[in-house]
């Protein structure tokens, strides 16, 4: 191959093995970003997983908390006995409440979990990034009839 037909890659290999650099294996390199990119779309859609989740969870405390208010309505009688009122709103807002915490409990640990799951899937590619990259680089074995630099 001629240098007027040397493709750029190709001078950029030459130069560096030239001066004694490492070289690098560029097809490695640009399937290790290719896989970088295929783990952060998998940690994204792991993320929007656990928001729908999470959503649903509280909707589904709303929904509760909406059911125990209708309950409540159909059972009111105002004039009945103040105490048996007084009682009857009290054990509502008891059941809201704990309706309520335990949608926050559910929540929290809905969204934890997912992202834990999104970070797990960055850090797992993040290690195995690294090692591929070392293994793209190589250093070039020494020429023949050159010498180290003294010094």
């Amino acid at each position: 191959m001629t240098k007027e037909t040397q493709s750029y890659v190709d001078m950029l290999r030459n130069f560096g093995s030239t001066f004694g650099l490492p070289q690098v294996d560029v097809e490695k390199l640009l399937e290790t970003n290719r896989k970088n990119l295929e783990a952060l779309g998998e940690s994204a859609k792991v993320a929007a997983g656990g928001a729908q989740s999470v959503a649903q969870k509280q909707r589904e405390v709303l929904e509760a908390g909406l059911r125990e208010a209708a309950a409540l309505a159909r059972s009111y009688q105002p004039m009945g006995n103040a105490q048996e009122i007084l009682a009857k709103q009290t054990e509502y807002v008891k059941k809201v409440f704990d309706i309520a915490v335990q949608g926050a409990r559910d929540s929290a640990e809905l969204s934890r979990q997912s992202t834990s799951e999104a970070v797990k899937i960055i850090q797992e590619r993040m290690k195995a990034s690294l090692e591929e990259i070392r293994g793209s680089v190589s250093r070039p074995s020494a020429q023949a009839g050159s010498e180290p630099p003294k010094g």
